[in-house]
């Protein structure tokens, strides 16, 4: 069994350099099947969400290469196949994008139902209206789905939620499809931005991505090219919090400060200093932490992923703070294992009632997704006395180098294994 062992350190001081949006890179890896020639995309993570890609391309025929200057070299040429192993598609959530990326290519694609993060069930039922109304029929499975069609015709797609991957998805399948398309009630999310910038690189006719309606001029082809991930605003934003619940002072490098609107503004709002430049932002946990409301919702409202480090970050609010979850209201796994730290945090229906600036301390707690494991570890920086965290494959899903980026700040984080019950520290750089 791994862990995670952190020790106090005080307040974290320093730098670090946010990676490539994890949520975008998955998009873009699944993109790239759509092109006709080589793709080259810079600032993807090495994360084990990517290194399951890595095994999917290999199994479908698609050339995935990592150069030692960390660019991913793609060549969806000789692609001869369009099944994409359950097990594999399993492990991570935004497996469905293989659907929409190879459907007009080969007419029928089969893939495992989506895993990942187990907080709440992640339905794809507006995938499948996507699909649908573009002329595709799909069958689901024990453990699989199958789409197919002879030919995708463009269509008018309604959705009847607001929802990144859907829109992503639709726009996948529609860059290839006969005829235009139109998506109604699209996601705004910088991913879905970013997803639409690097077809259109690659030739797609794609307008509109960023507001509501997105129009989609099916092409015939597309062709290789180069494009740079946006970076990771979900792990900036965990970073800044890591200042304000240790009274540190933290920089964000090769960020896009408007990405994280909502969040700096709550920051502000719960007492934080910041510093905001054209690619960086410095937040200083001076004085204590206000207690506020926090109300989550799609983009540019307060980030659902951004959720569990903020509850972290308001247990050390004196006062009472609100969090309500609008968008996966059982996403409240984190909250049982801080109580274990000493948080007084009470969940009613879809929101967490925290009672604040109570002491933290040390205790074995269990991270159940990414940004949970995002929760204990801020957490744990404040807390009196050592805290172990098991589900370290969780954050070893989000975080390149989760115990680095840490450490480079001053925190003391290590990777232990317990075996034979006797405990043994795992070199890991």
């Amino acid at each position: 069994m791994r862990y995670i062992q952190v020790e106090p350190a005080g307040p974290l001081q320093g730098s670090v350099q946010i990676p490539g949006s994890k949520n975008s890179s998955l998009a873009l890896l699944a993109a790239a099947c759509l092109a006709d020639d080589v793709v080259t995309l810079e600032g993807i993570p090495l994360i084990d969400d990517v290194k399951v890609i890595a095994q999917i391309s290999r199994d479908i025929g698609m050339s995935l290469v990592r150069k030692p200057t960390g660019e991913v070299v793609i060549d969806p040429r000789f692609i001869h196949s369009a099944t994409i192993d359950p097990g594999k598609a399993a492990s991570y959530r935004a497996s469905y994008y293989f659907a929409g990326a190879l459907l007009a290519k080969f007419g029928r694609v089969t893939v495992g139902f989506p895993g990942g993060d187990d907080f709440s069930s992640r339905p794809i039922d507006q995938h499948v209206k996507a699909f649908q109304a573009l002329g595709a029929t799909v069958i689901f499975h024990e453990d699989h789905y199958v789409v197919e069609s002879r030919q995708l015709k463009g269509a008018d797609i309604y959705f009847d939620t607001v929802t990144s991957g859907a829109t992503i998805n639709g726009m996948l399948a529609a860059v290839r499809a006969q005829g235009r398309t139109n998506l109604y009630n699209a996601a705004v999310d910088p991913e879905v931005v970013d997803t639409a910038a690097f077809l259109n690189a690659l030739g797609a006719k794609i307008y509109g991505a960023g507001t509501d309606r997105i129009r989609i001029e099916g092409v015939p082809y597309l062709n290789g090219g180069c494009h740079m991930v946006i970076p990771d605003r979900l792990i900036a934003g965990a970073f800044l919090m890591a200042a304000g619940i240790t009274g540190g002072r933290v920089t964000v490098g090769e960020v896009i400060p408007e990405h994280l609107g909502a969040c700096l503004a709550k920051l502000e709002e719960c007492g934080m200093e910041l510093e905001v430049d054209e690619t960086s932002i410095t937040a200083y946990g001076r004085g204590s932490i206000k207690a506020t409301r926090v109300r989550t919702s799609m983009y540019p409202g307060f980030a659902t992923d951004l959720q569990q480090p903020m509850t972290a970050l308001l247990t050390q609010a004196k006062g009472k703070s609100i969090i309500t979850e609008r968008v996966y209201p059982n996403r409240f796994n984190h909250v049982p294992q801080l109580r274990r730290m000493g948080a007084d945090i009470e969940v009613r229906q879809e929101s967490a009632f925290i009672r604040g600036g109570r002491p933290l301390f040390g205790a074995w707690v269990h991270a159940t997704d990414v940004r949970a494991g995002t929760s204990l570890v801020l957490a744990a920086l404040e807390a009196d006395g050592v805290t172990r965290i098991t589900g370290v494959e969780h954050l070893e899903r989000g975080y390149v180098d989760v115990i680095g980026s840490f450490a480079a700040l001053g925190a003391r984080l290590t990777l232990c294994e317990a075996e034979d019950e006797r405990v043994h520290a795992v070199v890991v750089r």
